[in-house]
C-alpha cells in the first residue's frame, strides 16, 4: 500500500512539471501489479499497521484501507476485479471481552511452556494445500486465495485470540463431539462454533443470534430450545449442540454438500438455493427443465451468487480447521487451561434463585451462572416445569441436605412475584349522582324527538336564508361617488 502511495505521489509531480511521457510510464506500471503487491506486501502491511496502532499516530492516505481490513477483506480475481468480503461476526469479537468471562479469568492462563512469538511464518502455497490434505475429514477443505487471506488473518492480527480458542476447546470441545458422534456426523463441524461465537456461550450477534452455536430465536424453537423471559437455552452449551447437530443433519438431507450445509447454517437454506438458481439461469439452465447435477450444488460454483459474509463463511471454517492443527507451525501457543470441577445437575420442581443457592452453599455466584448460563435473570423456574440446576459434584449433596433453607432464604425479595393481591378500597369511588335506566321505548322517544329537532332548525334556517335573499333585491344599490379630475397633478408629475 505505501509503494503504491508513494508511486502515485510520482506520478503526479511528473505531471506538475510536464513530463507526461514519464507520467505515463508509471500509471502503467501501477495499474499491471497491483496484485502483486498487495498479495506479496499483506503481512507486512498488516504489521506496520500494529505499528502506528501503538503509536497512536496514523498517516492520512494508510488510515483508510487499514480501517476496512477491520471488518472484510479484499480479494482481486484474475480480470483484476476487487471483491469485498466480510468477516465472520465472531473474527471481530474483542478478546478482551472473552478473558473476561469466568471460566477464561478462573481457568485459563498464559502458558510457560511454549514460547509464543510474535513472528508468524510464511509458507508457499503448496505446503498449505499440503497441509490441508492431511487433515483425517469426512468434508472437503479446499485451497484457494480466499482461503489463504483467512488462514492469514488467525495466524496475524488472531494469533491472540486463536490462543484463548484453543485453551478454551477443553471445556466445550467433549459436548460438541458427543453430540455431533450421537448424530454420526463428521467432527470437524466442532470448530464451527469458533467462527460463529468465537466459543462466547453468551455471545449476541448483531441480528439477535445468541449462545455458542448463534441460533437465531425461531430455528431455537424449531429444534426444541426454550426462549423466555427467564430461560433462554440457546446458551446451554450441552442442549445447544444437540439442537446443532440435529439442524446440520436436517440440512445434509436437503442438499447432500457439507459445504451447503455450512453455508446454509449461515445465511438459511432459502438464500443458497436462490444463489442455485441464478448461478443455473447464467448459464441458460432453467428451474423445471433441467435436473440439478453436482456442479450446479458446488458452493464454488454458486459463490458470487451468495451473501457478503456467507461467501467468507465457508474460507473462514476451512481456514478454523487449519489453524486449529497446525498452530504449533506459525508459533501460536494454546493457553494453559485447568479444567473445572467435575459438575453434577439437580432437579428443582419449585422456583429458586441462583443467589439464594450461592448464599447457602457458599459458592460463588459467578462461577453458578457460569455453569447454568441459560437462566437470563438468574431464576431457575421449576414451578413452570421441572428445572435443572448444574453444582459442582460436591455440592449435589449439601444442596439436598438445605434444600428447605434455600427456598426460605431471602425468598420474600429475591422471589418477589405475589401470587394473589388485595385491592385496596379505602379510598371512594366517584359515580353520576342519578343514573336512568335505559329502555326501548325511551331510547326510540330520544331519537324521535332529536329528529325533530334537527328538521326544525333546517326548516328556520331554510326561512332565514329566503327573508335575506328578499331583503338584498328590494334594496337599491347605491352610486359610487364621481373621481375628482387629478389632470393638473399628473401633469406636474410628468413635469
Amino acid at each position: 500500500m505505501k509503494k503504491k502511495i508513494i508511486w502515485i505521489i510520482i506520478a503526479l509531480f511528473l505531471i506538475g512539471s510536464g513530463g507526461m511521457a514519464e507520467a505515463q510510464v508509471v500509471k502503467k506500471t501501477i495499474k499491471d501489479t497491483p496484485v502483486v503487491i498487495e498479495e506479496a506486501d499483506e503481512e507486512e502491511e498488516e504489521e506496520d499497521y500494529d505499528d502506528e496502532e501503538d503509536d497512536g499516530d496514523f498517516e492520512e492516505e494508510d488510515d483508510v484501507p487499514n480501517i476496512l481490513g477491520e471488518d472484510e477483506i479484499t480479494v482481486t480475481d484474475k480480470q483484476g476485479n476487487e471483491e469485498l468480503i466480510e468477516f465472520p461476526e465472531a473474527m471481530t469479537y474483542d478478546l478482551d471481552s472473552l478473558l473476561n468471562l469466568y471460566m477464561s479469568k478462573t481457568y485459563l492462563t498464559g502458558t510457560n511452556d511454549c514460547e509464543m512469538k510474535d513472528v508468524n511464518p510464511i509458507y508457499p502455497r503448496e505446503v498449505y494445500i499440503e497441509r490441508l490434505s492431511r487433515i483425517p475429514s469426512v468434508m472437503e477443505l479446499a485451497y484457494n486465495d480466499v482461503v489463504q487471506k483467512f488462514i492469514d488473518r488467525y495466524t496475524g492480527r488472531l494469533r491472540y485470540s486463536v490462543s484463548y480458542m484453543l485453551g478454551a476447546m477443553n471445556f466445550y470441545m467433549p459436548v460438541f463431539e458427543e453430540a455431533l458422534e450421537a448424530y454420526q456426523l463428521p467432527l470437524e463441524l466442532k470448530y464451527l462454533p469458533i467462527i460463529e461465537s468465537a466459543l462466547n456461550p453468551k455471545a449476541v450477534s448483531r441480528v439477535g443470534a445468541t449462545g455458542l452455536w448463534q441460533f437465531m430465536p425461531a430455528t431455537g424453537k424449531q429444534y426444541g430450545l426454550e426462549l423466555n423471559s427467564l430461560v433462554d437455552e440457546r446458551r446451554d452449551p450441552v442442549k445447544s449442540s444437540y439442537a446443532a447437530a440435529r439442524y446440520l443433519k436436517a440440512l445434509y438431507k436437503i442438499f447432500g454438500d457439507w459445504n451447503l450445509v455450512i453455508a446454509a447454517y449461515n445465511c438459511g437454506p432459502e438464500n443458497i438455493n436462490k444463489a442455485i438458481r441464478r448461478a443455473r439461469a447464467a448459464k441458460g439452465k432453467t428451474q423445471e427443465g433441467d435436473v440439478l447435477t453436482p456442479a450446479d450444488k458446488d458452493y464454488w460454483h454458486i459463490y458470487p451468487y451468495l451473501p457478503a459474509e456467507t461467501r467468507g463463511y465457508v474460507p473462514a471454517f476451512i481456514a478454523a480447521n487449519y489453524i486449529m492443527t497446525y498452530y504449533c507451525d506459525h508459533n501460536i501457543c494454546p493457553m494453559t487451561t485447568r479444567l473445572p470441577a467435575q459438575t453434577d445437575t439437580i432437579v428443582v420442581r419449585r422456583n429458586v434463585h441462583l443467589e439464594q443457592v450461592a448464599a447457602v452453599l457458599g459458592l460463588d455466584i459467578d462461577m453458578l451462572r457460569s455453569l447454568n448460563p441459560e437462566y437470563r435473570r438468574d431464576v431457575v423456574p421449576g414451578l413452570t416445569k421441572p428445572s435443572v440446576i448444574r453444582l459442582p459434584l460436591a455440592d449435589t449433596g449439601r444442596f439436598i441436605d438445605n434444600e428447605d433453607s434455600i427456598y426460605n432464604y431471602r425468598a420474600d425479595e429475591l422471589l418477589n412475584k405475589r401470587l394473589e393481591v388485595t385491592i385496596n378500597d379505602d379510598v371512594p369511588t366517584y359515580t353520576r349522582k342519578t343514573t336512568k335506566k335505559v329502555t326501548r321505548k325511551n331510547s326510540r322517544a330520544r331519537r324521535n324527538s332529536r329528529v325533530t329537532r334537527n328538521k326544525r332548525t333546517t326548516a328556520r334556517k331554510t326561512t332565514v336564508k329566503k327573508k335575506t335573499a328578499v331583503r338584498k333585491k328590494a334594496t337599491p344599490k347605491k352610486k359610487a361617488p364621481a373621481k375628482k379630475k387629478t389632470t393638473a397633478k399628473k401633469s406636474r408629475r410628468r413635469r
